[in-house]
């Protein structure tokens, strides 16, 4: 194909061989710091206020998950997109980290909202963020199968992060609403 022309036809991408698989870092697992934090917290709840336990766990996952892992997250694609793109396995100077940083600007402010807003807030914010973070975990097990892209930032502990959170979310939610 001559220079400048557009094939009608994606090519095929080829297998991410030179990305790590093994070679995991501490750092790789800081995003297993905010369920924790979160479970944490509602127990703190429950044995400081008597908060019901539903209630506690999903206003903590809301809060930090949601919340404060959601500000981390657009800290991180905003500020440092290159080195980010880089961790997921994906080519660096795309704007799609400025988008993304953003998103979860907009889904960290609605979960730290949640400590004032209640009821339909939070239904509305735990079904966008799952809705977010399943649609992520999707594109990442795409990129795992298509690609063979096993970097930490695609293979690692946020694709579980981003399923298990989105559950613990629907779960308690449905709990709650219940």
């Amino acid at each position: 194909m001559a220079h400048g022309e557009r094939s009608s036809t994606p090519e095929p991408k080829a297998p991410i061989t030179d990305q790590p698989t093994s070679d995991r870092t501490v750092g790789d697992y800081i995003p297993l710091l905010f369920p924790v934090g979160a479970v944490l917290a509602g127990i703190s709840q429950i044995l400081l206020w008597n908060t019901p336990a539903v209630e506690a766990f999903l206003l903590a996952f809301l809060v930090i998950v949601v919340g404060l892992q959601g500000i981390w997250a657009f800290l991180g694609h905003y500020f440092r997109p290159d080195e980010i793109a880089a961790f997921i396995g994906w080519p660096s100077g795309n704007p799609f980290q400025r988008e993304v940083a953003f998103a979860n600007l907009a889904f960290g402010t609605l979960g730290l909202l949640c400590v004032w807003f209640r009821g339909g807030f939070w239904i509305a914010t735990a079904l966008g963020i799952s809705v977010f973070m399943l649609g992520a975990a999707f594109v990442h097990v795409k990129e795992i199968r298509e690609t063979g892209n096993r970097s930490p930032g695609n293979a690692g502990p946020i694709l579980w992060t981003d399923i298990l959170t989105s559950l613990v979310l629907l779960v308690l939610l449905t709990l709650y609403v219940l």
